[in-house]
């Protein structure tokens, strides 16, 4: 070997040495980002908060309701819920005392600081509203709170249960460790706080891995500590159907039927472990789930909207009803639903009936996405009824299924949301109807879509499955829905958004870490006012304590900023 070939490799090793050393030794000590303490996640719109503070002691603390607000059983659930969040807190205390020295437990200094004003040991609750138990949230909810800590009161208002709970979480998160490690305190302060924006949203995805119940359930408290009221559940899709459906049960239940002659084993792939869900005893939702999980967001003011994609992303509806599917003659496989037959449309009726009943929300997902039009173009039945109804294209095709299917919609008396592709189609959509935006060129679609009257929803820069070195939640937090060439009109015709979780590569293992807390992000961009020129320094503190706050929550939201530690 040449010996300066040799040499040469020992001064690039040493060069590459010295750069880590000094790379390594150029890291400071400590957590890349200082945490804020008793700082609230979404910012509230407005609040005026001092450097003054009370010391809660959990153990007494307790909420005290007005006349008013006795014998609502809904909010005694959620001021049980939060007395216990709140009792949680003490277990900071305890954990600093055992490990402090004999010398250091007289640190108690806080009673003579100026700045103590005494124990707060109860919280007034108004609500100024008779209380309904038997209410929904839906998308007028009232979620306006008044939350005031001071000398002379101690007191949250609001018009409605909604308000309440979005309240009792900002007195949960103004709680923290005080400098002597063993008070908890809460800062002298006053809120006037309400949503931005009515619809603020979280999908999930229970086609491609099936999420357990509990996994369900933690995804709605981790919603419900960010503020977030909507949870989009695609509940279906090509790779599994795991909605029990009472009107068709072989859905989610039947191995591959047999179809024209036995080819259908080899149209949908079909085996003798292939069923319409993954597994009918343990990949499915009975009705008695879903209606627990409704339950479950109701009380934490979480609407359930389901989704039920067509004509595309239908592969598993096939698995029962092949008759459903477009064949693909020359593909040998299937397609998306047939839109020119008549038993489709008698299918989806009795279907969407059914889902109308156990739903609670005005408002039903139809999707329309996606829509591959090969098995269409391939097929005689097709192009024969094109060419005798006059349709033109198949874009003018889906828009002949997507039409029929709103109206039906409209006529189970249900507002539709659809993805943007329905819009694009030129579909005549009833004025109620809501576009969901998610595709790249959002600031015009969302322009376009408002300027012909319609509601919309934004998704686009909120796709939490595109993942990111590092903490990639700037970018989340960097789109905001207003950001468009519209009027004030067309700008009041957005609703919100959902940040999107799609299941590809995501489980019961692996969903919490992934959402949270990067959907924290679209929670305040879709919850707190305006802010054109956000000091993201600040915003990575308070996110910083918002992620610790939540894994106390036994929430496993993944750090948001780089090296760092929880209390």
């Amino acid at each position: 070997m040449d010996l300066s070939y040799k040499n040469g490799k020992k001064f690039i090793y040493f060069i590459l040495c010295g750069f880590l050393i000094n790379l390594v030794s150029g890291v400071n000590p400590g957590p890349q980002v200082i945490a804020t303490k008793g700082a609230i996640w979404p910012k509230p719109q407005r609040q005026n908060i001092s450097d003054s503070y009370f010391i809660l002691k959990p153990g007494k603390f307790q909420f005290v309701l007005s006349d008013i607000t006795k014998n609502c059983g809904i909010l005694q659930s959620a001021l049980d819920r939060y007395l216990k969040i709140i009792q949680q807190n003490e277990i900071l205390t305890k954990d600093t005392l055992k490990y402090r020295k004999p010398h250091d437990k007289n640190k108690k200094s806080w009673h003579f600081r100026e700045k103590f004003l005494g124990y707060l040991d109860q919280l007034t609750i108004n609500l100024s509203q008779t209380c309904d138990d038997t209410k929904y949230p839906d998308l007028e909810m009232d979620e306006h709170y008044y939350l005031v800590i001071n000398q002379t009161t101690f007191k949250l208002e609001a018009a409605s249960f909604w308000g309440i709970l979005r309240g009792l979480e900002s007195f949960s998160q103004l709680l923290y460790l005080g400098d002597d490690l063993l008070s908890l305190r809460i800062n002298q302060t006053e809120i006037v706080d309400f949503p931005r924006y009515k619809h603020r949203g979280l999908l999930i995805d229970t086609s491609r891995h099936f999420l357990p119940l509990n996994v369900i359930y933690k995804t709605l408290d981790a919603m419900s500590y960010n503020k977030m009221n909507v949870l989009h559940w695609h509940i279906v899709d090509d790779q599994s159907f795991p909605y029990v459906s009472i009107r068709f049960p072989e859905l989610s239940n039947m191995k591959c039927k047999n179809y024209n002659g036995g080819a259908m084993l080899n149209k949908i792939n079909c085996n003798f472990s292939n069923l319409g869900s993954f597994n009918p005893y343990t990949k499915t939702y009975t009705p008695e789930d879903i209606n627990s999980i409704i339950e479950y967001g109701k009380v934490r003011g979480i609407r359930i909207i389901p989704e039920f994609d067509t004509p595309g992303h239908t592969r598993s509806w096939g698995v029962s009803h092949p008759e459903l599917l477009t064949e693909c003659q020359e593909l040998d496989t299937f397609g998306p639903l047939d839109p020119t037959k008549a038993e489709t449309y008698s299918f989806m009726n009795n279907l969407l009936a059914e889902v109308k009943v156990l739903f609670k929300d005005q408002f039903l997902h139809l999707g329309g996405d996606e829509v591959d039009f090969t098995c269409w173009m391939g097929s005689q039945n097709i192009t024969e009824f094109m060419k005798k109804y006059n349709i033109s294209s198949y874009f003018a095709l889906e828009s002949y299924y997507v039409q029929k299917i709103v109206d039906m919609t409209e006529k189970l008396k249900l507002n539709s949301i659809v993805w943007e592709e329905v819009f694009h189609n030129g579909v005549k959509l009833p004025q109620s109807t809501v576009v969901q935006v998610w595709k790249g060129d959002w600031k015009e679609t969302i322009k376009n879509v408002t300027e012909s009257g319609y509601q919309a929803l934004l998704s686009s820069c909120w796709y939490l499955d595109n993942i990111q070195s590092g903490g990639d939640w700037t970018s989340f937090y960097n789109c905001d829905p207003s950001v468009f060439n519209g009027t004030e009109n067309q700008q009041n015709l957005v609703l919100g958004g959902d940040a999107c979780m799609w299941g590809e590569v995501v489980n019961e293992h692996n969903l919490i870490s992934r959402v949270w807390p990067r959907a924290s992000a679209p929670a305040e961009k879709l919850w707190s006012a305006k802010n054109k020129d956000p000091d993201l320094d600040e915003v990575a503190r308070r996110l910083e304590e918002h992620t610790c706050r939540m894994n106390r929550r036994n929430i496993g939201a993944e750090p948001p900023n780089g090296p760092g530690y929880c209390d």
